[in-house]
């Protein structure tokens, strides 16, 4: 280069020396970090918490509670229709049963507390619950004509395998949440973010599989994700127990663990939201199965097919990840109290759209039925994931350790009375306003007692606490391990890097 290019060089502004990237290279880098962003999320909660450990969260959450059982009440929903013919009211009944084993959380949490397999809490029940899981799906499936009272006993069986696997990872999951308090709201947003692409899943498949196999035959594909929880209790790391408390008895074991869990209920900082969240359930009362049989009513409602109907709850289910996204993005360090007001207040006012749809209002304003139930499922779905995400992080806030299995377990239970007392008050609604497989008359005024319900909860939220989510909230004396410990000391276990 001779002086002269030099001197040009030089006489050039900085901003021409200096260009920026192109917009394309700088899309692309965006692209790829949005690509990356979520496994270097889950590299740094492998690398602080265990891989196997996030292995369990992701196949519980994802491939059990998220697509298994989205595809199970589907195909349920179809298999008391077309195979067994009962009225939505009864359905809505008997799907109240599938709460049962839910309900019993606390009873897998102290089992899973105080009897100990070699040492484990929790790897040998994952397995059972495997066990439980595979043959309750293949009963249905390849048992020929099965009697109702039979069939709903397999139903209530998968439903305590999904059970006892949640309650299994949700100890490991509260243990964290209470010694790495800054990955309380990680975890929820990595369950509930595996639960709805677990749950888009299956509501895509669900139909399809109806259609072409029938709602019994399609109970044979729940089988093989259920035989994985059989694998996760080979696989994953928990601490074991040594023999060096052997003589503890069983019966003290279970005294302090309920003696523990007896202690924190009594804190009004606890009873308080566990009350609250008990109410926002039961008051939410269920019309679900009235409007499933409207939906698929080729006469008063708009005949939607098998395939749509498993369309519209999986773009339901893609809707729900929006509600992760916006939770983890922007809501996670709101106040509780402020949080939970607005979602319920956005929760109530969503339930207008049911009631648009079933006096066919959308039809008078030239929305067609396919697109406005999409709309519909859209909203709701975004802002169900909005409203539960908090009420999780503030129960595993409620948890004391030592006793993390058993409490949150409780803490479940009354989260499951919520949803058995709003099914049971919803079939009981349907069949006192005469709701049947036919008469949809009164439809639209159980969905308006429903959303009236759903308001009457905005005055209840005084008794959720004004802390933060990432704030101590229980008494500090709980969050020590001695005083509701089951296993005394920590020296009692196995240590190694990782953690349960």
């Amino acid at each position: 280069m001779d002086s002269n290019e030099t001197s040009a060089l030089l006489e050039k502004p900085s901003d021409v020396l200096f260009e920026p990237p192109p917009a394309t290279t700088t899309t692309t880098i965006r692209i790829v970090k949005i690509v990356v962003e979520p496994f270097q999320w889950l590299q740094m909660l492998s690398s602080q918490l265990s891989p196997t450990f996030v292995f369990g969260v992701i196949l519980v959450y994802g491939f059990i509670q998220g697509f298994s059982w989205s595809f199970f009440k589907v195909v349920s929903d179809y298999y008391w229709k077309d195979v067994q013919k009962v009225q939505p009211s009864v359905v809505q009944l008997y799907a109240s049963l599938y709460s049962v084993p839910w309900v019993m959380k606390p009873v897998w949490g102290l089992t899973t507390d105080v009897f100990p397999v070699k040492g484990y809490h929790r790897r040998p029940y994952f397995v059972l619950a495997g066990v439980i899981g595979v043959v309750s799906a293949a009963m249905v499936a390849f048992g020929g004509r099965l009697a109702a009272a039979v069939a709903l006993g397999c139903f209530v069986g998968f439903s305590a395998a999904v059970a006892i696997a949640e309650v299994m990872i949700d100890a490991c999951i509260a243990r964290n949440s209470i010694q790495f308090r800054s990955l309380a709201s990680h975890l929820q947003s990595l369950c509930w973010f595996c639960s709805s692409a677990g749950a888009l899943i299956g509501y895509s498949a669900s139909g399809f599989f109806v259609h072409h196999l029938g709602p019994q035959v399609s109970f044979g594909l729940l089988v093989a994700p259920t035989a994985l929880l059989v694998l996760l209790g080979f696989v994953i790391y928990e601490p074991k127990t040594t023999s060096g408390r052997s003589e503890t008895k069983i019966t003290d074991k279970l005294g302090l663990a309920i003696g523990g869990v007896y202690k924190t209920i009594k804190f009004p900082e606890v009873w308080k939201p566990s009350l609250y969240m008990y109410l926002a359930l039961a008051l939410n009362v269920s019309t679900y199965e009235g409007q499933f049989y409207w939906y698929t009513n080729p006469n008063a409602g708009p005949a939607f097919s098998k395939e749509f109907v498993g369309i519209f709850n999986a773009i339901g289910a893609m809707s729900s990840l929006l509600g992760v996204l916006i939770y983890h993005k922007t809501l996670k360090d709101y106040p509780f109290r402020t949080i939970l007001f607005l979602v319920q207040l956005l929760y109530s006012v969503s339930g207008i759209l049911d009631l648009i749809f079933i006096l066919r209002w959308n039809m008078a304003l030239g929305i067609p039925d396919y697109f406005f139930v999409v709309m519909d499922e859209c909203v709701t779905w975004t802002i169900t994931r909005m409203r539960w995400l908090p009420m999780i992080v503030l129960s595993t806030r409620l948890c004391p350790l030592g006793i993390e299995g058993s409490f949150f377990a409780l803490l479940m239970c009354i989260d499951s009375l919520g949803s058995l007392t709003c099914k049971w008050g919803g079939g009981m609604m349907l069949h006192v306003l005469h709701v049947t497989r036919t008469d949809f008359t009164n439809l639209w005024l159980a969905i308006l007692i429903r959303n009236l319900l759903r308001f009457s909860t905005l005055a209840l939220t005084f008794l959720i606490p004004k802390a933060s989510q990432s704030e101590v909230i229980i008494p500090s004396d709980l969050l020590s391990r001695n005083s509701t410990s089951i296993d005394g000391e920590d020296e009692n276990l196995e240590r190694v890097p990782s953690q349960c």
